[in-house]
């Protein structure tokens, strides 16, 4: 078993998932992966559960009913590395925007340097999106801007869903106390760990839009995340925000 764990949510990715996880276990690092899928129609979960015969001790598969939420996913991902001796948890898509290589860089950004939370960044040093339209791209980036304005978090990128958390930080986050079950989710968890003065750092990485399956980027996850930035700093200022 490997002391790395990544965990992946997945609906409706068997375009991507077997690539991926071949990808994964090639690297020269191990890492363990954990599967969380919310009851694809496509039959990802099948593809993944024929593979764990070929890994059977670094792959596994957690089956939810229904499309439940990335938040929910990633924390229902925590807990079940939490109860093993994982000290490393990675977040990572299922679609090759996050390069599987990476891991590696953010991997040695927690073990080797010291870090508690290492973020892959796409905006550390400039822009590095790949096959984005400019008017997603500014978004995204505006986004983030605005969360580092509000927060008063020293991160560029506060929407980047790859990263890697030692096992500390999620021990002393209240998991069942996260608000937010879209992509605020990752706001929220960083600005959890800020707040607990664990230490951060951003991993500059290159971010390549999907190629295959579909997007899950949807209005409501962009309302969540702008008017839940203001909800969570207001209750951090007067003490009512639960770390």
């Amino acid at each position: 078993m490997s002391n790395a764990l990544v965990v992946v949510p997945t609906f409706n990715e068997v375009e991507n998932i077997e690539r991926l996880l071949r990808n994964i276990f090639s690297l020269q690092r191990q890492f363990d992966v954990l599967v969380v899928d919310d009851g694809s129609p496509d039959g990802t979960a099948t593809v993944v559960k024929g593979l764990m015969e070929k890994w059977p001790d670094r792959l596994f598969i957690l089956e939810r009913e229904g499309k439940q939420g990335l938040g929910t996913a990633y924390i229902s991902g925590f807990k079940w590395a939490l109860k093993r001796d994982y000290e490393y948890i990675f977040e990572m898509d299922a679609d090759f925007s996050h390069n599987p290589n990476d891991l590696i860089r953010l991997y040695n950004a927690c073990h080797r340097d010291g870090n508690d939370l290492s973020i892959g960044s796409r905006y550390k040093t400039g822009v590095n999106v790949v096959n984005w339209p400019m008017s997603r791209v500014l978004l995204s980036w505006l986004a983030s801007k605005y969360v580092r304005l509000v927060t008063g978090m020293n991160i560029y990128d506060t929407t980047a869903g790859f990263v890697c958390y030692r096992r500390v930080v999620l021990e002393t986050i209240q998991l069942d106390k996260i608000q937010f079950v879209g992509y605020a989710f990752q706001i929220e968890m960083k600005f959890k760990t800020y707040l607990r003065k664990f230490r951060i750092v951003e991993v500059p990485v290159i971010f390549t839009d999907r190629t295959r399956g579909e997007s899950k980027m949807s209005k409501g996850i962009i309302s969540e995340a702008i008017f839940g930035v203001i909800s969570m700093k207001i209750k951090s200022v007067f003490k009512r925000y639960e770390i």
